[in-house]
């Protein structure tokens, strides 16, 4: 049973069993927006990015995007980069595999980030979801959906970070302006 998560709110990724979740796949939907033009209806191709930044005591140690497909130490790992979009309310466009028993014990948070790299809004895009799956049995465990356009060309989503010895995944959804992760460090310092 999923989840749906409004912007804020925190859950355990711990099982109802007691045990810990061993791998999570953060999966990442959207479609283009169809716009009204003078000849109909139309879509333009969307390319939005999935990254994910691994923190260490507030410092960025790794990342893994489109251009850094696994993380130094193996336990991130992106799927490959979709330069238009299209699952929507469906499957994954992209997505992130986290090994959790991988993850080294110096990284206490990992936050994942969406963004235009050719600069589009995010008023261009709908049906934008971020999604957390139980990567062992396939089970989707929860949902951030991305409500609403805006003047913004990125979204810093969820973040995942470690309490006492498990993880729990909080949804951020905080809009921003940036075409590469880099360009979106300022917006997610405060929310370590």
């Amino acid at each position: 049973m999923s989840v749906n998560l409004s912007k804020g709110q925190a859950i355990s990724l711990e099982k109802k069993d007691g045990a810990s979740l061993t791998a999570v796949r953060m999966g990442l939907g959207w479609q283009a927006a169809k716009r009204r033009g003078l000849f109909g209806s139309r879509t333009r191709e969307i390319d939005l990015d999935a990254s994910a930044v691994l923190f260490a005591e507030k410092q960025p140690v790794d990342v893994v995007f489109f251009r850094h497909l696994v993380s130094d130490d193996g336990s991130v790992r992106h799927t490959g980069d979709n330069l238009v979009g299209g699952a929507g309310q469906g499957g994954d466009d992209e997505a992130i595999l986290v090994d959790l028993q991988r993850v080294p014990v110096h990284v206490d948070q990992i936050v994942f980030t969406v963004n235009s790299f050719t600069g589009q809004t995010f008023q261009e895009v709908q049906n934008a979801f971020c999604r957390l799956v139980d990567d062992a049995n396939g089970q989707e465990l929860a949902r951030y959906t991305l409500a609403g356009g805006g003047e913004y060309t990125a979204q810093i989503m969820a973040k995942v970070h470690r309490t006492g010895s498990g993880w729990t995944m909080t949804a951020l959804g905080v809009p921003a302006n940036g075409r590469t992760f880099q360009d979106l460090m300022p917006a997610i310092l405060p929310h370590l």
